[in-house]
Order: C-alpha cells, then structure tokens, then sequence
C-alpha cells in the first residue's frame, strides 16, 4: 500500500497538469497538496492502517451557523463515492473517507483526489456562505 501511494504522488508531481504541487510526511501521516479554483489549495493526509488507507481534507472552520452547513453536507454525502462531509471534534468540517488496503491503486488514488477536489469545488462557496452569512458576503 505503501509503495502504491508513494508511486502515486511520484506521478502526481512529476506531471506538469497536475493540481498536486507539494507532499511532505509528517508524524506518520502523508500530506499532498492541491491547489483548487475557488481557494488557494486543499491539502489531503493520507494514513495507513493495517487494512485501510484512511484520508482526511480540512473543508472550513467550524460555521457560526452550522444548521444550514450540515444539511448541505448530508445532502452532498448522498452523491459521494469513496468521500464524506463530517464534523471533528472541533466542529470544523472535513472531508474524510477510507479504502480497503487491497483496493489501494494507482486508479483508486486519483479517483480518491478527484473526488475530494470536486467536493470542494461545488461546495465550497455554498457552505461558507451559508455558514458566515454575515461575514463572507464576497465568497
């Protein structure tokens, strides 16, 4: 699993077209950075466990009106594949999700940053508006 994630983020920096432009290991953890259209970037940590790759993107901080943000969330998670909205123990909203270990490819790991950039893309400007209503009126 290993040697497939790092061969992965090999070819991710190595191709010109690639969103990704950074990856350090850090505690264990992997990190891949993506610059994104509707912010700067999105930086994605990649775990392994013993039977799983678990992967985590911060989304926004924890919103001043989370109602709203929340359903959106739930609503989004319904067309999701391989990652979910969720809430962490500070009430930030992370992107989150988990493959088995023999299901951890080349293919899976694009699909799996695909998907992630994708989410934050559509979602981004919806769920900060609605989560900072009074502050992000330029978002």
């Amino acid at each position: 699993m290993r040697e497939v994630l790092d061969d992965r983020i090999r070819l991710w920096l190595d191709d010109p077209e690639s969103s990704v432009e950074y990856s350090e290991e850090l505690e264990g953890r992997i990190a891949v950075r993506m610059r994104q259209q509707v912010r700067e970037a999105t930086t994605v940590w990649f775990e392994i466990w013993e039977r799983s790759l678990k992967f985590e993107a911060y989304f926004m901080p924890a919103p001043l009106e989370p109602q709203e943000v929340h359903r959106q969330a739930l609503v989004r998670n319904m067309g999701s594949w391989r990652a979910f909205f969720a809430v962490d123990d500070e009430g930030a909203v992370v992107i989150r999700g988990r493959v088995a270990a023999d299901r951890v490819t080349l293919d899976e790991l694009d699909f799996i940053l695909g998907e992630i950039y994708d989410m934050v893309e559509v979602a981004f400007r919806p769920m900060i508006r609605s989560g900072f209503p009074t502050r992000e009126k330029s978002v």
